[in-house]
């Protein structure tokens, strides 16, 4: 495949194999476990699914183009996807859900209580590689990182399900579960290197901003996507009543027969056959979609603007490429 017709992340990939491939032993040595042999089949399972691995490989490149030559960037690559992991095992347990990237969730094939457990583990490992860096500032981050995660998806479950939420607090939502990792993410990787403080801020710039428009296309990929493609069933979102950016700015708009129908179906997730057929539509009526989408681009255009104040690196243009490629997939 040449260059040109490969996509951003697999560029990406492709330069960084070499500490990706250290990523990957240090994770699957890590998720061993000599007395419970359930925790790396549970891991292995999510771990081994074909995930893009984006997060780890965020954390490797911002150390390279900083100048980083040392070893920690590959643990705190690892640390990264171990947190990563873990709340992909606790969110599937929280949203029942049956499929994640194409696959039956571990929870369908095991139980929640080894999901839930096995992602405590890997939390666990996570703070033990972050500590072998012997970097205070970098445990900062990402404990941060972790305890804001949390946060986020408390918050979404009282928030999601409420008519009343608005666009600041999905925000508020997107940036604690999903963006607050692709900038820790990012930002430890400059740290790491020891890069001057205004680039360090830039990586978190663009990791902050990236996972916002991440989240948001994931949003809209949910009612536009293509099952097969996306790894998850269409309309999930609308039947696990969440509030996500398309509906807010439905809600928003809707005249009262049309919050009636928001109301029935999310606040009190009375769902009927059909309704998710409706929803679509007035989504599209509304133009909720198309301004969502305009909202990605506005936030990855946010991330490629962050990325001036970095050094000139072929990985510089790489993460450019990988701010337009995260809102291509709507296009």
């Amino acid at each position: 495949m040449s260059q040109a017709a490969e996509k951003p992340h697999e560029r990406l990939a492709a330069h960084l194999a070499g500490p990706m491939q250290a990523v990957n032993d240090l994770i699957r040595a890590r998720m061993a476990s000599q007395h419970a042999p359930r925790i790396p089949e549970v891991t292995q399972h999510l771990v081994e699914a074909g995930g893009k691995r984006l997060r780890p490989m965020l954390t490797l490149a911002a150390a390279e183009l900083c100048g980083y030559t040392g070893p920690y960037h590959v643990h705190l690559a690892a640390t990264v996807e171990f947190i990563h992991t873990a709340t992909l095992l606790h969110d599937d347990v929280v949203d029942e859900s049956e499929k994640r990237r194409g696959r039956p969730t571990a929870n369908l094939l095991w139980d929640n209580k080894s999901s839930v457990l096995v992602g405590d583990y890997l939390f666990s490992r996570s703070f033990q590689l972050m500590v072998e860096t012997g970097n205070l500032r970098v445990l900062d981050i990402l404990a941060n990182a972790s305890a804001t995660i949390a946060e986020g998806e408390v918050l979404q479950l009282t928030a999601a399900q409420d008519l009343r939420t608005d666009e600041a607090v999905y925000l508020q939502v997107v940036r604690g579960k999903t963006a607050a990792l692709f900038s820790a993410a990012t930002e430890v990787g400059g740290v790491i290197a020891g890069a001057p403080e205004a680039q360090v801020k830039a990586l978190f710039d663009y990791g902050d901003a990236l996972g916002i428009a991440f989240q948001i296309v994931d949003d809209l990929l949910d009612y536009q996507g293509v099952s097969g493609a996306t790894g998850k069933n269409i309309g999930d979102d609308f039947r696990e009543r969440k509030l996500t950016l398309p509906l807010i700015k439905a809600v928003a708009k809707a005249d009262a027969e049309e919050r009636a129908f928001w109301s029935r179906t999310i606040e009190a997730g009375d769902q009927r056959d059909g309704d998710l057929a409706q929803a679509i539509d007035l989504l599209h009526k509304h133009g909720a979609l198309k301004a969502a989408q305009q909202d990605a681009l506005a936030y990855a255009a946010k991330a490629r603007a962050a990325l001036k104040a970095l050094p000139a690196h072929p990985l510089t243009e790489m993460l450019e490429a990988l701010a337009g490629f995260v809102v291509s997939r709507i296009r």
